[in-house]
């Protein structure tokens, strides 16, 4: 009962976004269909993803949280296995399906990497710990 009541906020707050926006932003979670955001449906298999609840990174390429920066943030899921650091994963998030939907959708908006980084470095996101699952 709660993750269904979980997944209708999110609905929500994903028609509030397409209402100010006007547009409708795709984040990671929505794209790829992993089920990892909260309310999903593998949170309990494979816990949440960062992407999906790390707030500091909220706006980012018009994101939810790390929904379209996800590419930077350690611990996302990818080919059905957890990731690690950025630096191990970063060359196979280039050629990623939807690394290159936000590419295109952003356009010269894109933000940097460099800002990026700086960013989850404030945040120290940058822990060995970091490729563990949330749960």
């Amino acid at each position: 009962m709660l993750n269904v009541f979980l997944q209708c906020l999110n609905e929500i707050k994903d028609q509030m976004r397409l209402m100010v926006t006007g547009m409708e932003k795709v984040n990671c979670w929505e794209f790829k269909k992993c089920g990892r955001q909260p309310g999903g449906d593998k949170v309990v298999e494979l816990g949440q993803c960062k992407a999906a609840i790390n707030d500091f990174a909220n706006g980012m390429n018009n994101g939810i949280n790390a929904g379209r920066v996800c590419w930077a943030v350690s611990g996302t899921l990818c080919g059905g296995e957890v990731q690690g650091l950025f630096a191990t994963k970063a060359s196979s998030c280039l050629d990623c399906d939807f690394f290159k939907h936000v590419l295109q959708d952003e356009g010269k908006a894109l933000m940097r990497l460099s800002t990026i980084l700086s960013t989850l470095r404030e945040h120290d996101v940058f822990r060995e710990d970091d490729s563990s699952t949330t749960t």
